[in-house]
């Protein structure tokens, strides 16, 4: 094969910064893909704890004023990765997160910041920031939306973007515009112009050489416009240019047989060790030792999109089956003060912790029984393939990328012996609880919940497959762009 170098840049990059699965997939693919001979260097901005991780750095490349100050480009190792960093402290040394302040709205400045992260990629893309020279760029979510603008106008190496969640679009005022440093040319509805305004996302749609999300099932659903979110006539115009790349997990970060935040390790061959963790769990979150009692578990944003209101209505149903639920997550208001106050009212049978911890993540997985998914839309999810990979049946809604994971153990599925969760839709409060019925009916029959069990912690969740797939594409658009 022929080796690549292959430009990553992204807004979050696990451990170091991380608000979602962006994080995870961003830290987690070039790895495998250095497998597959394509070198990744990873381009993300100078938070404070980035530049606190950064290791072996030189300087790259000097910007005398890049939106409203000075900025360079560091090159060096962070999280265990090949990075460069955007070292601009006006524009992301401060309090709050990545992208909400301290009292969780958005930067007033996101549009510049954001502009600067896609102005530096550019640069870097055009070989202007030492020796590394990309062959092509993967561009990741509306953050960096604007980089295949630039090279699309200024010119550059080919360039992938990639969507993890077409709801976020980084859409912003017409009045920016005049500070991007695009052509008039670009202010079209071509380009950048979007609904009378600069659309990130959209500009990187229309302007890379290919689009890739993260399911091949959410790349059909988007193309609707029930699920294109207002880009859906965009995405189809794309075509064969739109390709569903499934995503996969850090099989050495998420390995039971290793994992030394268990209290006892196991593998699917002898997977006696949950038990253990079933009790580490139910002690931690203050539920009632019952090693019989069906334990359902949670690990997400606490979100309208995760659907986590619908199980608020359906907890009747969950807890007159005799089940208990733990959930872990942070989110809406009014969804993190509906689980606290369930958890008070049901003492012993619903815990929760309302935050984020990644030791208690993996307990999670590996002490639950069953884990709850239950999204209205998902564009891949990954805790499902954590839970496949620790023997936690996925209980998850038929949509985007939980559809391309998850076999649902129908009569049919289990006949075959191919079964490994169990799958409702639509995603409403009434299926939902007709699955809670269902997974608690498998849950009465041990045999074959092990069976279903078993199966899903030998399904392959690796990188194996879409770094191969991704590798190829890097490969085809090179190609392309040279034929």
């Amino acid at each position: 094969m022929t080796p690549l170098n292959v430009l990553s840049v992204a807004s979050e990059l696990y451990p170091l910064v991380k608000t979602g699965g962006l994080a995870d997939v961003v830290a987690s693919l070039p790895p495998a893909l250095a497998k597959e001979a394509v070198r990744v260097c990873t381009l993300v901005p100078g938070y404070q704890p980035v530049l606190a991780a950064l290791e072996e750095a030189s300087e790259a490349h000097r910007f005398a004023e890049l939106y409203g100050g000075p900025a360079r480009l560091l090159h060096g190792r962070a999280a265990g990765l090949d990075v460069m960093v955007l070292d601009a402290p006006h524009l992301y040394v401060r309090p709050g997160g990545p992208y909400l302040d301290p009292d969780g709205q958005d930067w007033p400045d996101n549009a510049w910041r954001f502009a600067a992260l896609a102005r530096a990629g550019a640069e870097v893309a055009r070989g202007r920031a030492g020796a590394f020279v990309p062959d092509v760029v993967q561009a990741h979510e509306w953050q960096t939306g604007l980089l295949p603008a630039y090279l699309h106008y200024e010119g550059g190496p080919p360039t992938i973007m990639t969507i993890h969640n077409l709801a976020f679009q980084g859409w912003f005022p017409a009045a920016m515009f005049a500070t991007l440093g695009l052509p008039p040319a670009a202010w079209s509805i071509d380009g950048v112009e979007y609904g009378g305004g600069v659309g990130y996302l959209k500009a990187g749609i229309a302007l890379a050489d290919a689009v890739t999300t993260v399911s091949p099932s959410y790349a059909a659903e988007i193309r609707t416009p029930e699920g294109g979110m207002g880009l859906d006539g965009l995405l189809r115009a794309r075509g064969d240019r739109l390709i569903g790349i499934l995503n996969g997990i850090d099989t050495a970060v998420w390995n039971p047989a290793t994992d030394d935040l268990l209290p006892v390790r196991y593998t699917a061959a002898r997977p006696a060790g949950r038990a253990a963790a079933k009790v580490a769990l139910q002690a931690r979150l203050g539920l009632d030792a019952q090693p019989g009692a069906l334990l359902y578990g949670v690990v997400s944003r606490l979100t309208l999109q995760k659907g986590l209101d619908l199980l608020l209505e359906a907890l009747p149903v969950l807890l007159g089956t005799g089940a208990q639920l733990a959930l872990l997550g942070t989110g809406e208001p009014g969804l993190q003060a509906g689980f606290a106050a369930t958890a008070l009212s049901h003492p012993g049978r619903v815990g929760c912790l309302i935050g984020y911890d990644e030791a208690l993540a993996h307990l999670m997985q590996a002490g639950a029984d069953a884990l709850l998914v239950p999204s209205r839309f998902e564009p891949c999810g990954l805790t499902q393939l954590c839970a496949l990979r620790y023997g936690a049946l996925p209980v998850v809604a038929r949509v985007g990328g939980l559809i391309d994971t998850v076999v649902d153990a129908n009569e049919m599925a289990m006949a075959a012996g191919a079964g490994s969760g169990v799958m409702f839709a639509p995603p409403s409060r009434d299926m939902l609880e007709s699955a809670l019925l269902r997974t608690a009916s498998l849950w009465h029959n041990q045999k074959l919940w092990c069976r279903l069990q078993r199966n899903g912690m030998r399904t392959d969740v690796s990188w194996k497959r879409p770094a191969a797939r991704y590798a190829a594409l890097f490969r085809e658009v090179l190609a392309d762009r040279a034929s």
